[in-house]
C-alpha cells in the first residue's frame, strides 16, 4: 500500500515538473540543468598546462615521482596537443624508471620513440630503453633475457646514433652485458660437469672459447675443458670454478680506451647468437 502511494506521488511530481517546464520554456530548462552539479565540484579549477608542468617538474626534481607522474599524466590527458605534452610524455617514462617500474618505463619510452622519431631526445630514449633491459639482468643462474635485450638495445643505439652523448656509457654497459652472458654460458657448462654430462659441458666450453676468447672467464674455461678432455673432470670443489654470479661492473670497460672497437652492428650480431 505504501509503495503504491509513493509511486503515485512520484508520478504527480513528474507531471508537475513537465508542466512547469512547458510553461517556462527552454530558458528555464537550461537554467535548471546548469544549476545541477551531478556530484561534481563546482569550485574545481582546471590548471593550465604551464602550471601543471611547473608543478610536475618541481616534484620530479625532489624525487616525488608518483606526484610528478600524476601531473604529467594530467597534461597528457587534458592538453594532448600542447608543447608541455611532449615534455610530459618523456618525463612520465622517467618517473616510472626512477620508481623502479622498468617494464612500464620501457613501454613509455618505446611509445615516445614511435610517436616522435625525429625528436632530439630519441638518443636519450633509446639509451634509457637499454637501461631498462640492463637492470633486469640479475644473476647468471637465472633468466638471462635482460642482458640479451640490453645487448640488442645498446647496439641499436650505437648503430643509429654512433656519436650521441651516451655512446661511451652504452658501449661499456654493452660489454658488461656480453660478459654477463658469457658467464651464464660458462655457469651452464659447470652445471653439466656437476651432473656428469661431460659432452654437453665440453660443447659449451668450446663455444665460449671460439666466440669469446677475450672474455675474463676464458682462462678458466680453457683449463676446465682440458681436464674434461683428459678424462679427469673435477668432482669436488666445483664452486671454485664458478665466475661472478652478478652483472660485472660496467665502469671497468668505461675506463678502458681500447675496448670500444666493435661497431653497433657487430655488437648486435653478437647479441643474437
Amino acid at each position: 500500500m505504501q509503495s503504491t502511494i509513493f509511486i503515485r506521488r512520484t508520478a504527480c511530481c513528474l507531471v508537475l515538473t513537465a508542466a512547469c517546464l512547458s510553461l517556462s520554456g527552454c530558458s528555464s530548462l537550461k537554467s535548471m540543468f546548469s544549476s545541477l552539479s551531478f556530484g561534481a565540484d563546482q569550485d574545481e579549477q582546471v590548471e593550465p598546462a604551464e602550471t601543471l608542468a611547473a608543478k610536475a617538474m618541481n616534484d620530479y626534481k625532489v624525487g616525488s615521482y608518483s606526484d610528478a607522474l600524476t601531473s604529467f599524466q594530467e597534461i597528457i590527458d587534458r592538453y594532448p596537443f600542447s608543447p608541455e605534452a611532449l615534455l610530459a610524455e618523456l618525463k612520465a617514462a622517467d618517473c616510472q624508471y626512477y620508481s623502479g617500474k622498468y617494464a612500464e618505463a620501457k613501454e613509455l619510452y618505446k611509445t615516445f620513440e614511435e610517436q616522435h622519431p625525429a625528436n632530439e631526445a630519441v638518443p636519450y630514449v633509446m639509451f634509457q630503453i637499454g637501461l631498462c633491459d640492463f637492470v633486469r639482468a640479475d644473476r647468471i643462474d637465472r633468466d638471462p633475457s635482460g642482458a640479451e635485450d640490453a645487448v640488442k638495445s645498446f647496439a641499436r643505439l650505437l648503430r643509429v646514433h654512433p656519436k650521441s652523448p651516451y655512446t661511451r656509457e652504452a658501449k661499456a654497459r654493452l660489454q658488461a652485458a656480453k660478459e654477463f652472458l658469457v658467464n651464464h654460458e660458462y655457469f651452464v657448462a659447470v652445471f653439466y660437469v656437476r651432473t656428469k654430462k661431460y659432452e654437453q659441458a665440453k660443447h659449451r666450453l668450446k663455444y665460449i672459447l671460439a666466440m669469446y676468447p677475450e672474455a675474463k672467464v676464458a682462462p678458466k674455461a680453457k683449463e676446465l675443458l682440458a681436464k674434461l678432455e683428459e678424462g679427469k673432470p673435477p668432482r669436488w670443489g666445483l664452486a671454485k670454478w664458478l665466475p661472478d654470479l652478478t652483472m660485472p661492473d660496467w665502469k671497468w670497460w668505461q675506463s678502458k680506451d681500447d675496448v670500444f672497437e666493435d661497431t653497433g652492428k657487430e655488437a648486435e650480431q653478437a647479441g643474437e647468437q
